[in-house]
């Protein structure tokens, strides 16, 4: 198995809407508004109608339940979603009050991603196997994607 770059991501966050404690955790909606991702055969921006992160926070761990319209440089739409979990370490509870930044691998915070499109173009991404690593700056969240793929 090996890891092949599939793009950089960034998607802009909005207001964070509190829905309360639950029984999973505290559950946040964190409204989205656009964005946008590079990579070697993979780029344009995100929409920023239509998406959100659906959040759930435990103890040590948030429980991100991410969904956003990608718009690739020549017109394609591209539905994205990815779920994972970021670790409540104290450089990201700053970074989620607006006080800093995390570093990629300072913080766990891993994500799994899926793709759909009708786009003949981007088909193949409907099949792959993908992962990220992210972190947090002012405003945003920035992911590092990678798809899964044999030897």
């Amino acid at each position: 198995m090996k890891l092949e770059h599939l793009m950089d991501y960034h998607l802009d966050l909005g207001a964070a809407l509190d829905v309360g404690a639950g029984p999973y955790g505290k559950r946040l909606v964190v409204e989205t508004s656009g964005g946008s991702f590079c990579g070697e055969r993979l780029s344009g921006s995100i929409r920023a109608a239509g998406g959100a992160d659906w959040l759930t926070m435990c103890e040590d761990f948030a429980h991100m339940d991410v969904r956003a319209t990608l718009e690739t440089a020549d017109g394609a739409l591209i539905y994205a979603e990815y779920v994972g979990r970021s670790e409540l370490a104290p450089s990201t509870l700053a970074a989620l009050a607006g006080a800093g930044e995390t570093a990629y691998g300072e913080n766990e915070m891993f994500t799994s991603w899926r793709f759909q499109t009708g786009d003949a173009r981007y088909r193949w991404l409907n099949n792959l196997v993908c992962v990220g690593e992210g972190r947090l700056v002012p405003g945003r969240v920035e992911y590092r994607v990678y798809a899964v793929l044999n030897d």
